[in-house]
């Protein structure tokens, strides 16, 4: 097993969310760790926070000339790249009998398309200290919930995409893994426009009893699986549920 100090890993969508608490479990274990997002602001604020471990670069994931920005500041800053974490992504949520294609397109861009040309352009980078791509995914391709079809699409195709790519880059010694995160307190649901705050915490509130263990998850929980699919040597393509026992079926109702 893999030790986190020293390593050099990047993370997307890092200024906030599960990416933000991947970032500070990552540096509080001696990591040098890179952020990427568009909003600076909070950027910055990781920044402060984190100190010189960490890293930042504006950048959208779905332009090429900012992905090839946030991979070269991770190199730069770590010198070399260990590991890249595909965690930016948008919640797409839209009816079945209502689909528009720039809607799907936009969705895929996003969450699907842009992990994988990153994950494309790290690989050079990635061979030579035998590292690993992490993918979030989503417990959306264990439960079904009307309306967010877009989104669980879009995640499921992740999973796919990581077997693929194990097979393919396990000769090169590169291993990938994706995360299925239950239910998590983040900006996802927010930033997309889809409910208020106070819409949000009453929806979590309502799916706590859909997990096994009886509550929703945190950032900090989720980090703790990327790490494991970071430093675990003998593990690729694996789709790890970190979700609290929601994709089980179980609920205290």
């Amino acid at each position: 097993m893999r030790k986190l100090e020293d390593m050099s890993i990047l993370v997307t969508g890092g200024g906030s969310g599960i990416g933000a608490d991947c970032a500070r479990r990552f540096c509080g274990q001696g990591a040098r760790v890179t952020i990427s997002g568009r909003r600076f602001e909070k950027l910055e604020a990781m920044k402060d926070e984190l100190g010189e471990r960490c890293n930042i670069v504006r950048g959208d994931v779905t332009v090429q000339a900012d992905r090839e920005a946030m991979l070269a500041a991770a190199i730069e800053h770590g010198g070399k790249l260990d590991a890249l974490v595909n965690n930016a992504a948008n919640m797409y949520r839209q009816p079945v009998d209502r689909y528009t294609e720039d809607f799907l397109k936009d969705a895929f861009d996003t969450n699907v398309i842009s992990a994988m040309m990153l994950s494309s352009m790290a690989v050079p980078v990635l061979e030579p200290t035998q590292g690993a791509i992490v993918f979030i995914g989503s417990t959306h391709t264990r439960r079904a919930f009307p309306g967010a079809s877009p989104y669980a699409t879009t995640k499921a195709a992740l999973e796919g995409l990581t077997k693929v790519m194990a097979a393919e880059l396990g000769p090169k010694q590169i291993r990938t893994g994706c995360i299925l995160p239950g239910a998590v307190s983040t900006e996802l649901n927010l930033r997309a426009g889809l409910f208020t705050a106070e819409q949000a915490k009453d929806r979590y509130d309502a799916v706590a009893d859909l997990h096994a263990l009886g509550r929703i998850g945190t950032g900090t929980e989720v980090a703790e699986g990327v790490e494991y699919l970071i430093c675990a040597e003998w593990v690729t393509g694996v789709a790890l549920e970190v979700d609290g026992g929601i994709g089980l079926g179980a609920s205290h109702f």
